[in-house]
């Protein structure tokens, strides 16, 4: 893979944010919805996983991105 530059990984950051975001609605509503939050849920994991797994990150901090994965496969696994 070719290195990003640092407006490509500014974008792809905040994309992980919106996940992270996705994710923790989801895991806090817990409506009647389910079958439908866990697919949004699982597909942000997926996402976030491939994307923190991305070396050149630099000093980008990935503790949410990190926490949103854990809480994810948690909420997926109810």
């Amino acid at each position: 893979m070719a290195l990003r530059t640092a407006a490509q990984k500014a974008q792809d950051y905040m994309a992980l944010e919106h996940s992270v975001a996705l994710i923790d609605d989801a895991v806090r509503a817990g409506s009647d919805t389910a079958e439908k939050l866990r697919d949004t849920v699982s597909r942000n994991v997926a996402h976030l996983e491939l994307m923190v797994a991305l070396e050149d990150w630099g000093d980008e901090d990935m503790t949410a991105c990190n926490a949103a994965i854990t809480n994810g496969k948690a909420y997926v696994a109810v």
